[in-house]
């Protein structure tokens, strides 16, 4: 920490529940060391959904972990929507 790069990170549904916050604030320089954070900081529990999460970053859909994060950005981590999965019989 200490890069002076804070960015918002938002957690919605089962990421939400993984971690018990709906959004907490991180110094990160790229997308994958947020990751690494957020993993570190909340488990794994959070650490198996974001397998299957996808990442709005300032509004952009991205899965590229080595993206630079720019100051004051907001990261939105969203798990995959019910109607994504197969049904279960």
């Amino acid at each position: 920490m200490g890069q002076g790069n804070t960015v918002t990170v938002r957690y919605f549904a089962g990421a939400r529940a993984a971690v018990g916050v709906d959004t907490e604030t991180r110094d990160a320089g790229s997308l994958d060391e947020l990751v690494g954070q957020i993993v570190d900081a909340h488990g794994e529990r959070l650490e198996r959904v974001l397998t299957a999460c996808s990442f709005l970053v300032d509004g952009t859909s991205t899965r590229d972990r080595t993206l630079v994060l720019s100051p004051g950005a907001v990261v939105d981590v969203l798990p995959p929507s019910p109607e994504a999965d197969p049904p279960r019989s």
